[in-house]
């Protein structure tokens, strides 16, 4: 079924977007399942699951941070993440910054955006985005490389609402490109998205699509993990 699923998914993906299958909360053998059908980028939002999965799966596994990264829980990745998707604020980033320098690597981040109307989700507005790629600090990080932004829409059936957010965050995505990144070859990647609403997504430009229950099946809250 996961293979199935996995495949299908991809059939609709335009060329100039991947697949990230959210495996958060989901056992190895599920996420092996996936991997043997090809799936090679997983999405996880709780660094010590994503740690201990890192270590019993397959070492050619991309792995991308998702979720809400708090700066004590940087440590537990920084050796082999791929993507941190959820940099919201300057001190977040001189974190990734401090941990990638011991590892001796450079760790590949999207800016989080904040474009949704619920309050409960994180993210930065372009003001404070803005701010973080004026600042010194910034400025002198050798060991972190802006790649892109990330965003999450409302949760909701008005899809006008989706595609707006989706649209906002796209035009984010190019103001930063024309005024920090036009010479930059990696500053590529827009990651919006979910089971929910990807397609939308594709629609309005998303390069990374984060899609978990299309793929694994509904999520399972009750299986326990070292995080919090």
């Amino acid at each position: 079924m996961i293979k199935d699923n996995i495949l299908k998914i991809k059939s609709t993906l335009p060329p100039q977007t991947r697949l990230i299958a959210v495996s958060k909360t989901k056992p190895v053998e599920m996420i092996q399942e996936a991997y043997d059908a090809g799936q090679r980028l997983f999405g996880e939002n709780k660094a010590l699951e994503m740690r201990d999965k890192h270590e019993v799966l397959p070492k050619d596994i991309e792995w991308h941070f998702i979720g809400h990264l708090q700066t004590n829980k940087v440590k537990y990745i920084a050796p082999f993440v791929s993507l941190i998707h959820s940099i919201d604020s300057l001190q977040l980033l001189q974190t990734v910054e401090k941990e990638a320098v011991k590892h001796d690597r450079i760790i590949n981040c999207l800016l989080q955006f904040h474009i949704a109307t619920e309050e409960t989700k994180f993210g930065l507005n372009l003001q404070e985005a803005q701010a973080i790629l004026n600042s010194d600090e910034y400025k002198a990080m050798q060991h972190i490389r802006i790649c892109g932004v990330m965003g999450m829409a409302t949760n909701t059936d008005n899809t006008t609402l989706v595609r707006n957010e989706f649209a906002s965050l796209r035009a984010i995505f190019e103001t930063l490109k024309k005024n920090y990144f036009i010479d930059s070859d990696n500053f590529l990647d827009i990651s919006m998205g979910m089971s929910h609403d990807y397609q939308i997504a594709i629609q309005e430009g998303a390069t990374l699509v984060r899609v978990g229950s299309f793929i694994f099946g509904a999520r399972n809250y009750g299986v326990p993990v070292n995080d919090v």
